[in-house]
């Protein structure tokens, strides 16, 4: 890959030459997979299956971290949020802020209000805060900003949305949607996205895979390393948004989620190291 300037983040300037420090004591036979999002809780977490499965070693440290707008910041947006009708969620961390300033400002969430949701599995996360129901509850085929959009054009008549995102990192794809088949919409800041320290974990090893799921996650590494160079690890992509950032800042993605055969990332990581698998077997 050529040496290219950063074009997303121009901001910065410095240069990380190799792109992470070797680690001379690493294991030959086994990858190192680093997750750029929390360790998850439960040691029965499919990721942990993937390590036995294919003896591999995963890594987990956020690349961001979500800081919550307080309602008394909120209330300058001069939201009312019980004047709308459908939420638009793009995140499970937006599904969290959500309601978390409902409660904040004492607000009852609407009973009947529709929830229009990037992908199923975000969908599902709202079983933890309302009661599901499929009449109101949307999502999108395969995870793509079309196809939510899709679902949402089919219900936009006698709705007003609220898109509920971060106040540095909203979709302009989704907002441009919105925009152009005329849906009265509104945006509601109700998080901000903060790149984390990675300089520790990044420097610990040198990965062969490095998964990220959102596109503050890349913003973060180079706001870190701006002349960023995969030089080898394999970039793995959660969603179309992170898919179109890893390819404008000059990298590729070999793994790729949600798909039609791999609607998660520990799909696509099971994919991904079976065909190494077999591949490391015919040689």
């Amino acid at each position: 890959m050529s040496n290219l300037k950063n074009p997303i983040f121009p901001e910065t300037n410095s240069m990380l030459k190799n792109g992470v420090k070797s680690n001379s004591a690493a294991k030959k036979n086994s990858k190192k997979i680093l997750i750029t999002q929390p360790r998850p809780e439960s040691d029965k977490s499919p990721y942990f299956d993937l390590e036995k499965k294919y003896n591999v070693e995963l890594f987990f440290h956020p690349f961001i971290r979500l800081d919550g707008i307080p309602a008394r910041e909120f209330r300058k947006q001069k939201i009312d949020i019980t004047a709308f009708t459908a939420i638009i969620f793009t995140s499970r961390n937006a599904i969290d802020h959500f309601f978390r300033m409902c409660d904040e400002m004492k607000v009852a969430v609407n009973q009947d209000n529709k929830y229009f949701c990037i992908t199923e599995a975000v969908a599902l996360y709202l079983q933890k805060f309302i009661l599901y129901r499929k009449r109101k509850v949307f999502y999108g085929a395969d995870g793509t900003n079309k196809s939510l959009f899709d679902v949402i054009n089919k219900h936009k008549e006698n709705e007003k949305f609220l898109y509920v995102c971060s106040e540095n990192q909203q979709d302009n794809d989704i907002v441009n949607l919105l925009k152009k088949n005329n849906c009265e919409y509104q945006l509601a800041f109700m998080y901000r996205t903060i790149s984390n320290d990675i300089k520790p974990v990044m420097e610990q090893h040198s990965y062969d895979v490095i998964c990220f799921f959102t596109p503050s996650g890349i913003r973060s590494l180079f706001d870190t390393y701006p002349d960023y160079q995969p030089n080898g690890t394999l970039i793995g992509a959660f969603g179309s948004n992170t898919l179109k950032i890893v390819e404008e800042v000059g990298m590729q993605a070999e793994i790729k989620a949600p798909a039609p055969q791999t609607p998660s990332m520990i799909a696509a990581l099971d994919k991904y190291l079976a065909q190494t698998a077999i591949a490391t077997k015919k040689k």
